[in-house]
């Protein structure tokens, strides 16, 4: 499996460029910014991009969808959250996170807990994971996970902005991260990256 980590943007958001290494086929996960230099990556790798999944709809995680998604054609998948049944339901929480500054495309996509994401001999798994963000998610797959801003080394994502809630973000981590093997390893949305044991053991804020 090919895994790239770029960090971009001034909050420091990383992006996953994630590829199957027999097929060059993959996606990308939360392209936050600085779309040219993700573009650039994906060419110098020569992968096809499939898909661009983003973890939650905070302005750091989609500032590079909309040019993303017209360079490369690839399906644009968020997590369903709480709202999703209601039409453009994905953009105008983007517009209300951003003070309707940010652009985004509708989802092709909406991702519900326990859905599979399978792009030729790549396999993960969805986990709905809110808390930091209503609609947040979380991919599990080949002893790695992709946690967003649910799960940091030694943190967890804010709780202090509309829609969120720290009882919410430690059932998730609990419930659904926590249950995971203890060498599984963590890519957060910020940061370096940890092992599910690790933070079990050591993350001050969810014991």
């Amino acid at each position: 499996m090919i895994l790239e980590t770029l960090t971009v943007g001034f909050i420091a958001t990383n992006c996953y460029i994630v590829a199957s290494d027999k097929s060059k086929r993959g996606m990308i996960i939360d392209p936050g910014a600085e779309s040219r230099t993700i573009l650039k990556r994906i060419e110098s790798l020569d992968i096809s991009v499939a898909l661009i999944v983003v973890t939650h709809s905070h302005f750091d995680h989609i500032g590079a969808v909309k040019t993303l998604k017209e360079a490369t054609g690839a399906k644009f998948a968020v997590g369903e959250g709480a709202d999703a049944a209601t039409p453009g339901a994905f953009v105008k929480l983007v517009a209300a996170m951003s003070g309707g500054s940010a652009k985004v495309p509708e989802p092709d996509l909406l991702l519900r807990d326990g859905d599979k994401i399978d792009i030729d001999d790549l396999h993960f798994e969805v986990l709905f994971t809110p808390g930091h963000s209503p609609d947040e998610i979380s991919l599990y797959g080949h002893g790695i996970l992709f946690s967003g801003d649910t799960l940091f080394n030694a943190g967890i994502g804010r709780t202090d902005f509309p829609g969120c809630s720290y009882k919410q973000l430690e059932y998730s981590i609990k419930s659904k991260l926590y249950i995971l093997p203890d060498d599984t390893i963590v890519y957060p949305g910020h940061g370096p990256q940890t092992t599910i044991g690790d933070e079990k053991r050591g993350n001050p804020f969810i014991r």
